[in-house]
């Protein structure tokens, strides 16, 4: 798909942010729409650089944690991203068709132990990134919220 096709598919959710959902196949190159969601959303309420860079990696991670440990890159199952925006609060919803995970009981990766193992920082990071972090339904929806501050 061009990019003018994929912009072309995003500009519309640009008018309404309230309630708005982009849903997607699970293979690693729909991540670029995501971003393309993001910058645009970022762009139409003058998000600062700060909250942007914050938003822009917890919301991919997100994602990316939903097409690889939710969905398996099955290309049948899909992942729904849901924006919604209440005065200064922007919230993701992102949902995967997996059956979810232990999210009670995940290691620490700060742990000496853990420092080393390639996966298992990406909640972590979240919980870092936004400003809350929801996990609901064994882990199939993660929920990302944003306090925001514009230019």
């Amino acid at each position: 798909m061009v990019w003018f096709q994929i912009l072309n598919k995003i500009k519309p959710l640009m008018t309404a942010i309230e309630n708005q959902k982009l849903t997607f196949r699970s293979v690693a190159e729909n991540i670029a729409l995501v971003e393309s969601l993001v910058d645009n959303i970022c762009e139409e309420f003058k998000i600062n650089e700060d909250n942007y860079g914050n938003i822009l990696v917890a919301v991919t991670e997100a994602v990316t944690n939903a097409i690889q440990h939710g969905n398996k890159y099955d290309p049948k199952k899909n992942v729904e991203v849901i924006v919604k925006t209440k005065e200064n609060l922007l919230r993701f919803v992102i949902h995967d068709e997996g059956s979810g995970f232990d999210f009670e009981n995940l290691p620490d990766p700060t742990d000496p132990e853990n420092i080393e193992k390639p996966h298992g920082r990406g909640i972590f990071a979240m919980q870092h990134l936004a400003d809350n972090v929801n996990l609901k339904e064994n882990g199939r929806v993660v929920e990302l919220n944003f306090k925001v501050c514009a230019n």
